[in-house]
């Protein structure tokens, strides 16, 4: 392992008799993350029978099959094929996505706690916040949500302690290293900054997420006024 923490070897964890997650990695960084991405990605171009699932996240990937129709030792000669394709030949997203957040307090609603904590005001959190060009690592916990790499260390705050019942659709928020965007009104601990009035996840579109893995996105302070004038459209 190196000090990015890069395994020199893709690691095997089998996961019952109808899993197998293949590592690279054990910390949130983005050369591990474009192992995974490249893997992911040869997999999606050339589904093979018996792959039931593959589910990417910041460090590994995740394969359910089917035994009867794909064995393991099948698998893991597939496995070892795609990890030999050139990862040269695998583009980044080169266009950026720009997602608009209100960061006033009727949406922010742990944005003064998050200054308190780190001992600066409201303006300068948004302004770390909106600096940066996030990189989409991963899409989990609930449907669509993005987690984002690239916050500015100065924002670094722990989850709260207690967990709201709900948090709005589209609010944005911060948990320790990571910041992102729930798609959907759930019960949540991060740290509500802000809140965006596009829809990450609409079932009406016929590309349900706004965002995937490897996409690049900025978010855009916008007014209360800016915000609903969006809603009303």
């Amino acid at each position: 392992m190196d000090k990015s923490g890069t395994y020199s070897e893709p690691r095997f964890l089998l996961c019952g008799e109808t899993g197998i997650s293949v590592e690279f990695g054990d910390k949130i960084d983005l050369n591990i993350n474009r192992k995974v991405r490249h893997l992911y990605k040869r997999f999606k171009a050339a589904p093979y029978p018996g792959i039931l699932d593959i589910n990417p996240t910041y460090c590994s990937l995740f394969i359910r099959y089917d035994p009867w129709i794909c064995s393991l030792e099948k698998l893991l000669l597939i496995i070892e094929e795609k990890l030999k394709a050139d990862e040269a030949t695998d583009q980044d997203c080169e266009r950026i996505i720009e997602v608009p957040v209100c960061y006033e307090s009727k949406f922010g609603l742990d944005i003064r706690q998050v200054a308190d904590f780190h001992g600066m005001h409201t303006e300068k959190v948004v302004e770390l916040h909106t600096a940066p060009v996030y990189q989409v690592y991963m899409i989990g916990f609930i449907l669509g949500f993005p987690y984002l790499g690239g916050l500015d260390h100065r924002l670094y705050t722990p989850r709260k302690k207690d967990p709201r019942k709900s948090v709005p659709a589209g609010s944005v928020g911060i948990a320790d290293r990571q910041t992102g965007i729930y798609p959907v009104e759930s019960p949540g601990g991060w740290q509500i900054i802000g809140i965006t009035p596009v829809k990450i996840f609409d079932l009406q579109r016929k590309e349900p997420f706004l965002l995937e893995m490897g996409d690049r996105m900025r978010f855009i302070s916008i007014t209360r006024e800016e915000f609903e004038s969006y809603t009303h459209h």
